[in-house]
């Protein structure tokens, strides 16, 4: 890469990305979601057991427990997926009151009380699940930042009851957050008093239909998932951990729309069928194939084609992680980071392999994701799971395992050969 434009995206890309990957807000938006994270799992892998696409498995079920054996797969769901956006505004909520050193759990119970009431009621007047789960994610986020802040100045001012000492230190902080507390459910009550008199809706309706709607759409689009894997690599190759950075949009965006598949499919819809082709799980199993840039792929074109003892020793000890997707070693031992020999095929190949995988889905020649499932699953098992169980899945990895191996081989030739000669200038 020209010396140039190096030294441009260093000296005004990096501090920018940077910034952007400690800002406040974000941070405890990735942090929030890194909380609930075993919940989201646990729920996905309860519906995704449920409709395991055996009749031998599901009729031994049905052997063992009865025709009702789905029920407790339902009612983790509900404990889980169907209350997603009350636990994200309250792990927010919890990490960004921590940040500022304000007690983060009278802000959380303040941020999921000042939902609820944003939240649509049923006729017989019980919470809507509708808006409680991922389509009422946007909403939440929002509610926990505001509500938060709101709560960490009125803490730091003088709308707060202070206890004599000796009284014990729980009471203390239950009425130091009394007021406070008071003040931000009238504003909120308000607020939703308001919107049902002038239009008879909620600020859940208002935000998903304005703005929700319109990103899901753009977010399923090949252009959006190009642009993020384009992005998630480009920051790694400068040292920044871009899947973190980017990981505050990625659930943002991308939850909802897994949720909506794992509740269709769910409900008896195909793989084939659900309506969402580009999801959170559709990057983890089937572009980063051991990682950020399928590493993998390049510890085998490294074993395939190199001659160098220090690449190999490399790769060697690499490998293990990069079963689990865990690729800092090869990140930063070959190195990938800021080695321009290898930046091409770093962001090139996330790029190759988001565009395979599209159309492999949109053509219906393999099902859509329908599971969430832990990051460092190795590849292969991930394929099969995310697909709700087809093997169509795996065929797909494995495509684009040697897919990615094949863009690797000729790069790390090139940069092999560079080495061997700078070990006999040595």
């Amino acid at each position: 890469m020209n010396n140039k434009v190096m030294q441009w995206m260093e000296e005004k890309f990096m501090p920018i990305a940077g910034r952007i990957g400690s800002q406040r807000h974000l941070v405890a938006i990735r942090d929030g979601f890194i909380m609930i994270m075993p919940l989201i799992i646990v729920g996905s892998l309860a519906v995704l057991i449920n409709n395991f696409p055996s009749d031998a498995f599901q009729n031994f079920m049905i052997y063992l427990f009865g025709d009702q054996w789905k029920n407790v797969g339902g009612n983790v769901w509900n404990g889980s997926f169907a209350i997603l956006g009350l636990l994200a505004a309250a792990s927010i909520s919890y990490r960004l009151a921590k940040s500022y050193d304000v007690d983060g759990l009278p802000a959380a119970l303040v941020t999921v009380a000042s939902l609820i009431i944003l939240t649509p009621v049923t006729k017989d007047w019980g919470i809507s699940y509708e808006w409680t789960g991922a389509q009422g994610l946007f909403v939440a986020v929002i509610m926990s930042l505001v509500v938060t802040e709101l709560f960490r100045m009125l803490m730091k001012s003088k709308f707060t009851i202070t206890m004599p000492e000796g009284v014990p230190e729980g009471v203390v902080k239950s009425f130091k957050a009394l007021l406070p507390a008071m003040i931000i459910l009238i504003l909120v009550g308000f607020l939703q008093a308001l919107l049902t008199a002038l239009g008879n809706t909620s600020l859940h309706q208002i935000v998903f239909e304005s703005i929700q709607k319109p990103l899901q759409s753009l977010s399923n689009s090949l252009p959006t998932a190009i642009i993020i894997a384009f992005l998630n690599h480009l920051l790694w190759f400068f040292g920044l951990h871009g899947t973190n950075i980017i990981e505050p949009f990625m659930e943002s965006m991308y939850l909802p729309l897994i949720e909506k598949n794992q509740s269709l499919f769910a409900a008896g819809m195909s793989a084939f069928d659900v309506p969402y082709i580009v999801t959170k799980p559709f990057f983890d199993s089937y572009v980063y194939i051991g990682g950020s840039g399928a590493t993998l792929a390049l510890l085998l074109a490294i074993f395939i084609a190199v001659k160098s003892a220090q690449y190999r020793s490399i790769a060697k000890l690499s490998a293990p992680a990069g079963l689990f997707n865990i690729n800092e070693p090869v990140l930063f031992g070959l190195p990938i980071v800021l080695n321009p020999v290898m930046l091409i095929p770093f962001i090139l190949v996330p790029i190759v392999l988001t565009i395979t995988s599209y159309f492999a889905l949109s053509l219906g020649i393999v099902p859509k994701t329908v599971a969430m499932i832990p990051w460092s699953t190795p590849p292969f098992i991930s394929g099969y799971l995310v697909s709700g169980g087809s093997w169509m899945g795996v065929l797909l990895q494995i495509v684009n395992f040697a897919i990615a191996t094949l863009l690797y081989l000729p790069f790390i030739k090139t940069a092999d050969l560079a080495q061997m000669k700078q070990n006999k200038v040595a």
